[in-house]
């Protein structure tokens, strides 16, 4: 039986690609993620199946130990935007520094080792239709991008056996997860839920050979214009203090491009199978509780 490590295994996609595991029903799984609260209630309904671990991946000493017997690893853990962007040396320190002890772990320990790392699609910032082959045009004061290119970087450098997933924006649930609020509002943007992300990486494993030494794009099969996602949410959800901050005063200089290449992987993996309204049904259903939000949101909304 396979061994797999799925680190950030708390996050919205980490749980989901967590049940995806569970579901193939022939893996041997250990999830990390950092111990607290809010992370304890999301990883209990694993408890009697998979193997959870609570610890800092940036411990150099905890890495190494679980890294040595994982026949695939899934790195799913970082630093978010906005406060990655916010605060200089975050994601260096989380989404570099806990790499770089996963890579050094496996060239040492377990060179077969298959890392799955997650990068993201804002490394391209305002390019028009990039692929995986454009040229990157970042500046020092895009931290988590940078951080993110470092990690490639030293993936490409140090490992024999890995892919990288360019992931755009994940649509979340806003009101429980983290959800980016921070782009131009006229934007024309890839997206993708984090459903068919998590399932992009489980089928990945299965395919692992021919997707090794790679990059790709991920994406769903729509594309769609931010500000009608911003008003959308706030009229299923309500009026917010983030949808507030996104509106006046948060920098808008999050990029989710529609890249050139983003059909690549689903013709490989044929990992696609949620829709955009489907996402709004699914947050509906589940908020359909907060009526009074819900009015003062459309409410809002029919001002414009």
């Amino acid at each position: 039986m396979k061994k797999i490590l799925v680190v950030g295994a708390a996050g919205s996609i980490g749980v989901h690609t967590v049940k995806y595991l569970l579901s193939e029903g022939k893996y041997e799984i250990t999830i990390l993620d950092l111990k607290n609260k809010e992370v304890f209630k999301r990883l209990k309904r694993f408890r009697k199946r998979v193997n959870i671990l609570y610890g800092d991946v940036t411990d150099r000493v905890l890495m190494e130990a679980l890294v040595k017997d994982q026949d695939y690893i899934i790195y799913l853990a970082s630093a978010m935007p906005p406060l990655a962007n916010m605060k200089k040396g975050l994601a260096m320190a989380i989404d570099y520094g806990g790499c770089e002890n996963i890579v050094r772990a496996i060239s040492y320990y377990n060179p077969k080792c298959h890392l799955f790392l997650a990068s993201s699609t804002s490394v391209y910032k305002q390019i028009e239709n990039p692929s995986v082959k454009s040229k990157l045009k970042l500046d020092e004061y895009d931290y988590f991008e940078n951080a993110k290119i470092e990690c490639e970087k030293l993936v490409k450098e140090k490992l024999k056996n890995y892919t990288i997933y360019r992931i755009p924006l994940v649509l979340s649930n806003p009101l429980e997860e983290t959800f980016m609020y921070h782009g131009n509002r006229d934007d024309i943007m890839d997206v993708i839920t984090k459903e068919d992300c998590a399932y992009a990486f489980v089928k990945g494993i299965k395919y692992s050979d021919k997707l090794n030494k790679k990059t790709f794009d991920l994406a769903s099969s729509e594309t769609i214009k931010y500000g009608d996602l911003l008003d959308k949410l706030l009229e299923i959800n309500g009026l917010s203090f983030k949808y507030l901050l996104s509106r006046f005063f948060l920098e808008k200089n999050y990029y989710s491009p529609v890249c050139s290449d983003r059909d690549e992987l689903e013709e490989l993996l044929h990992y696609r199978n949620d829709y955009i309204n489907v996402y709004y049904s699914r947050l509906k259903s589940k908020n359909k509780g907060r009526r009074f939000q819900k009015m003062l949101g459309n409410l809002l909304v029919n001002k414009k």
